[in-house]
């Protein structure tokens, strides 16, 4: 089974730090791992970013804890895609 995760920070300069430590704490059923946020025309980030993750196989018990983790912090939203 291959999960796909997506984290949406809704505040990334309160949650950043949290969200780091959660995703190395966890580092090792991550295979891969891409941040995505807005930059405006003026080249300031936005306090929104989202962060695609893919994990290695047979890791639902380790990923569910993840998601427990995440789901705890105020601006975090997380969703799956299973296949």
């Amino acid at each position: 089974m291959r999960v796909i995760m997506g984290i949406q920070v809704g505040d990334r300069e309160q949650e950043a730090v949290k969200v780091q430590e959660l995703l190395t704490k966890h580092g090792c059923i991550i295979k891969t791992r891409l941040g995505l946020h807005e930059a405006s025309v003026e080249g300031q980030c936005s306090s929104n970013g989202l962060i695609i993750l893919e994990f290695i196989q047979n890791k639902e018990d380790e990923i569910k804890a993840m998601i427990t983790e995440l789901s705890a912090l105020e601006s975090i939203k997380v969703e799956q895609m299973i296949f």
